[in-house]
């Protein structure tokens, strides 16, 4: 068990690591549009509106720690505060972007959940074993801190192994005949907003001449935009941000200096689509 989740931690560190577009502001995969499209779907996504300011920080702590905890798992430094961070992470997870999931049995955060918990109980049972507590007055500082070295050493030692950036084309293509919503369920002047499958909200517009789609992310700091009827422009409530989404999304209002991404979609039979 201890091996199975330290070496799988890391291997998730790794995999954030090594894709140079987890970081990157202009990239599918962006830590952004992951917690723009946790915000949309999580039962506690009001709190991932405040992160979403700082996107590229939480990103990089969030690779540092699973590095951190999947190193330390596996050197026995400071187990129980290891499993206890795992389980967190674990449960963090599965309320970000694996909730809805059903069946629940799908769902491989709360697995994880349940299996960091099981050997933090496992570790507290045998507490008086010799060397199970870490000893800041011999070498548990040294070994926390060589520990914390590691980590941010693996980080940034996974830029070397960069995979290639996922392309947006590419995630379009995957995408094709993807249905959003029946077109008869969006009237002309309605909007509709959605999830594409790499986490980023969207949204979607009907008008008399046909339909279209934006990112729902805003171009600044990555917040979730909303439409305003009353104004008939995208809002970002972080910021103020405002885009005409019948000017090909342009910013009327900063501090926003691009427009937003458009979303390709389609009219297919009766059916809204990804193209």
């Amino acid at each position: 068990m201890r091996f199975w989740l330290g070496a799988t931690w890391i291997y998730a560190g790794w995999d954030k690591a090594t894709d140079p577009g987890f970081l990157s502001a202009d990239s599918v995969s962006y830590i952004g549009s992951q917690l723009s499209g946790y915000a949309t779907q999580s039962p506690v996504g009001f709190a991932f509106n405040k992160l979403i300011e700082h996107a590229a920080f939480v990103g990089g702590f969030v690779m540092i720690s699973e590095f951190a905890i999947g190193v330390a798992t596996l050197l026995w430094v400071a187990p129980r505060v290891a499993a206890f961070c795992g389980f967190a992470m674990s449960v963090g997870l599965w309320l970000a972007s694996s909730f809805h999931v059903s069946p629940y049995f799908l769902a491989s955060d709360s697995a994880y959940a349940v299996l960091w918990f099981s050997y933090l109980l496992l570790l507290s049972g045998n507490r008086k074993r010799k060397g199970f507590e870490m000893s800041l007055e011999r070498r548990g500082a040294l070994r926390v801190g060589l520990t914390g070295a590691i980590a941010v050493g693996l980080a940034g030692f996974g830029k070397v192994f960069a995979k290639a950036a996922p392309s947006t084309s590419n995630t379009a293509a995957a995408n094709t005949a993807n249905k959003i919503i029946k077109l008869a369920s969006l009237k002309v002047g309605a909007t509709h907003k959605f999830v594409a499958k790499n986490g980023a909200p969207a949204i979607v517009f009907r008008t008399k001449t046909g339909v279209f789609a934006y990112s729902a992310i805003c171009t600044h700091q990555g917040c979730t935009v909303a439409y305003s009827s009353s104004t008939k422009t995208l809002k970002c409530p972080c910021h103020g941000a405002e885009f005409d989404p019948y000017k090909s999304a342009q910013v009327i209002n900063g501090p926003a200096q691009s427009p937003l991404a458009k979303v390709k979609v389609a009219v297919s039979g009766a059916w809204i689509v990804l193209v």
